[in-house]
């Protein structure tokens, strides 16, 4: 008997999904799936981003959607290939609106082979596709044209009239990373955008951040869409080599930027179905008219300086570490700093290498990540060279790096740190030797999931640790500051450190705290939480979202959409959020599926 190959079962498995999805047989369709099964969805069955997570869930979804999605076309791309007893498989596949691309684990059962994982994530909308390849505009119009405009008279005139004589579909709020390039995808769509920063430039936002501040993510995870970085791009971008391709970026995809504009105030108009946008830029005042508005500040929201009795009394420097300088003009003086993460150890290291007495508050536990073990142990095999040798670039990492539900990211993230806890274990010892509070996290998953979950809480080591294990930086731990007094600070233990300078690297509120100041708190109550693994209600504990918290799909506020993350999280769902925004601008019917149901958000 010829065993079938991982390719003949991952078809055969397909056949029969598509078959049973024609037919809208939903007892066959689930018996395909594990009792232990999961199904992503980007967008391509829901309109929304989500996680259907058994049989149940995935039954009620399809009940609900699958007439008008009318799903076909289910075909094999490339060979499956199988690895400790799972089948991993991509394909291809339509929607009546769209065309997707997918992802399936398979598990071998006694019953045959039974879904594991199904990743599901619209392409592009039929009809509506990017104008590139064949598709691409002339550019030069050839013949005879009476009053023709060229290229430049044409961007000039858009230049000045979006905002003013003719409004934006879409007003982002935030013009770093998150937000240029968003407003890319959205330009590459034919969506009319207008980016509002309150900076003057793009790339300011990495500009003006500390001194030594790099990329501590490689330079294979961070590229931005349809530009990647050269090959000789440095693995760890400094910020200034960042902010610069950002501002470059934003000029060839001829963005739609204000700079040196701040949103004072958003409000909904109900029976318009708009926005109405209050903005100074540059101390002209605007209104915008927007059908929808994207808040694109990153993941966190106002610095977090904590209220501390004494501090107005201080003689010496203090600050939050988003305003921090650089080392340079402290040599000589006496710095503490609050804060154990990434931001204090970036800091510490620097004031320490200009000569500067530097002492490190620690007040709660941190996980320490090597670079070296990190990028080979945890990102090597999506993000880096030899993955690229491997036929993973960054677009197929991104969808890999997707197909794991949030529900059991952590069983794949476990042994990774698992043997990171082995090959770092000297490094681990003597940092806390040194009296450093050591973490991996509530269950050994490591960095990613305390990224996802809190956002904070850890430090990928370029360096400082060693430091802090030598005892070149200062460490105390199990205190904080209690006071601050003319010259120094009082620790909750007691003891007293001169100091001539405070840096708070104490990290940042929620981003609900924008929604809250521009829109109103009643629509920042109504979104509930931003971020993290968990419910977004405002009361915990809440249901379980099986995703982050509002990020990148429609929120409980119609019109009003928020992305961020980090570089590879705004390259890979800005694609799915400018597709929803795409399908609005075009008046395709866009019915969100929510556990909840069904209900049409705008």
């Amino acid at each position: 008997m010829t065993i079938p190959t991982p390719s003949q079962r991952a078809t055969a498995w397909l056949d029969a999904f598509g078959a049973a999805l024609a037919s809208r047989d939903l007892d066959a369709t689930t018996a395909l799936f594990d009792d232990d099964s999961y199904w992503r969805d980007l967008v391509s069955f829901t309109w929304n981003i989500c996680t259907q997570e058994g049989k149940g869930a995935m039954r009620a979804m399809l009940e609900s959607r699958l007439a008008d999605v009318a799903p076909s076309d289910f075909a094999l791309e490339g060979e499956a290939t199988e690895a400790g007893g799972v089948i991993d498989a991509w394909f291809t596949f339509a929607t009546r609106l769209s065309r997707g691309r997918g992802h399936l684990r398979l598990k071998a059962t006694d019953a045959g082979d039974k879904g594991w994982t199904l990743l599901t994530s619209m392409v592009e909308l039929k009809g509506f596709e990017e104008k590139t390849g064949t598709h691409r505009v002339m550019g030069a119009e050839h013949g005879v044209h009476p009053g023709r405009k060229t290229w430049q008279e044409r961007r000039q005139d858009e230049l000045a009239n979006l905002g003013y004589s003719e409004q934006p579909y879409v007003v982002i709020v935030g013009g770093g990373q998150g937000g240029i390039i968003l407003a890319a995808r959205l330009r590459r769509l034919g969506v009319p955008t207008l980016i509002i920063e309150r900076n003057e430039k793009p790339g300011d936002s990495w500009r003006k951040r500390y001194k030594s501040l790099c990329l501590h993510d490689p330079v294979w995870y961070d590229h931005l869409p349809y530009i990647p970085f050269p090959d000789d791009w440095p693995v760890f971008a400094p910020k200034d080599k960042v902010g610069d391709w950002l501002e470059m970026y934003a000029k060839v995809m001829e963005l739609n930027y204000w700079g040196s504009t701040t949103a004072t105030k958003a409000q909904f108009d109900e029976a318009k179905g708009e926005w109405v946008v209050e903005v100074e830029r540059a101390g002209e005042k605007v209104t915008l008219r927007p059908k929808q508005l994207v808040f694109a500040l990153g993941v966190s929201g106002y610095a977090n300086v904590p209220k501390i009795e004494g501090a107005e009394s201080f003689e010496g420097e203090q600050h939050h570490s988003s305003k921090h300088p650089g080392p340079e003009q402290y040599k000589g003086k006496k710095v503490v700093v609050l804060g154990s993460n990434n931001s204090s150890h970036d800091i510490c290291a620097a004031l320490w290498e200009h000569g500067v007495d530097v002492t490190m508050v620690q007040r709660s536990s941190t996980h320490i990540a090597p670079s070296k073990s990190l990028m080979e142990l945890a990102l090597g095999g999506l993000y880096s060279e030899q993955a690229i040798k491997n036929g993973i670039d960054h677009h197929k990492a991104d969808l890999i790096f997707a197909s794991v539900p949030y529900k059991i990211m952590h069983t794949f993230h476990i042994p990774v740190y698992d043997e990171m806890k082995k090959r770092d274990a000297d490094l681990y010892g003597r940092l806390e030797k040194a009296g450093f509070m050591l973490d991996f996290g509530d269950d050994g998953s490591g960095l990613f999931m305390k990224y996802l979950r809190r956002g904070s809480g850890y430090y990928i080591d370029v360096g400082a640790s060693e430091l802090v294990a030598n005892g070149s930086i200062k460490l105390r731990s199990h205190v904080d500051i209690q006071k601050v007094n003319p010259k120094s600070v009082t620790l909750t233990d007691g003891s007293e450190l001169p100091a001539d300078v405070i840096v708070y690297a104490t990290g940042y509120g929620s981003m609900n705290q924008f929604l809250s100041d521009i829109v109103s708190p009643e629509v920042a109550n109504r979104v509930g939480k931003v971020w993290g693994l968990g419910s977004s209600t405002t009361k915990d504990p809440g249901p379980w979202e099986g995703e982050l918290r509002n990020m990148w799909k429609p929120t409980q506020q119609p019109q009003l959409w928020i992305h961020g993350g980090n570089l590879h999280q705004s390259r890979h769902y800005s694609q799915f959020l400018s597709l929803q925004l795409k399908a609005r601008f075009e008046g395709l019917d866009t019915p969100v599926y929510a556990q909840a149901g069904v209900h049409h958000l705008r």
